[in-house]
């Protein structure tokens, strides 16, 4: 498959770069007649194509192939990552779809310093896509907001595995080794989590992490914490 890679909706045998995508494809790759591209739609599935046409505000595109995409993770895992101030949830979200995270959700919690609306909503799942452009996945996670911490406990439902990574814990209420099968992974933001809310999340089923005797900045928690469960879950052997 090329390494140009271009996320789009409804894929035909002809479709039409436009926008940032079109505006990327002309002006930063240059991208010209005859030049190799592969589509991407969300479904795990990857288009090899050819440019056909480049117009003045759109870039015409034949589809060649339709292949599966090989790099998806055959372990569902999500991310809940409380709103960080800066660039930091940017960060997060880039890595985490490096690591093969299926699904980002951003919460408010108690302790949370940082805001969220739809304008830095867009932006992280612009992010999403880019990192999963990057490293070549055929899926851009989503990434989704909760106002509030019990929505985005009650959002991973159904999960198998429910890890809190908690800072007060003196060790581990369970044991990460070998894990298997969807995961839900919570980890809060810069100013950690209240006894209530450990509480909260243990009666919607999640057990208690800790990350070591070290305390960790949030965004360091939360990479370090989904690479050990994608790597214990196979993802990166």
């Amino acid at each position: 498959m090329a390494r140009n890679r271009f996320f789009i909706d409804h894929i035909q045998e002809e479709v039409a770069l436009t926008g940032d995508e079109f505006r990327h494809a002309k002006n930063v790759l240059r991208l010209r007649e005859g030049s190799e591209l592969s589509l991407l739609d969300g479904s795990g599935a990857e288009y090899s194509a050819v440019v056909a046409k480049v117009e003045r505000d759109r870039m015409l595109v034949h589809v060649l192939e339709k292949k599966a995409g090989d790099r998806e993770p055959h372990t569902n895992v999500c991310l809940f990552i409380g709103a960080l101030k800066g660039d930091k949830t940017e960060l997060v979200v880039q890595k985490a779809v490096e690591l093969g995270a299926s699904k980002i959700g951003v919460f408010s919690s108690r302790y949370c310093a940082a805001y969220m609306n739809e304008n830095k909503l867009e932006r992280l799942n612009r992010v999403s896509r880019e990192a999963a452009k990057q490293c070549m996945r055929s899926v851009a996670p989503e990434v989704v907001y909760f106002e509030t911490f019990e929505e985005a406990l009650k959002s991973a439902n159904g999960y198998q595995n429910k890890l809190f990574a908690c800072e007060f814990l003196e060790k581990s209420e369970g044991d990460i080794k070998g894990i298997s099968g969807s995961v839900a992974l919570v980890v809060g933001s810069e100013g950690g989590f209240s006894e209530e809310e450990f509480a909260l999340a243990k009666s919607y089923g999640f057990t208690g992490v800790s990350l070591g005797k070290r305390i960790l900045r949030a965004e360091t928690a939360a990479i370090a914490l989904l690479s050990v469960v994608m790597y214990e879950a196979g993802e990166l052997r």
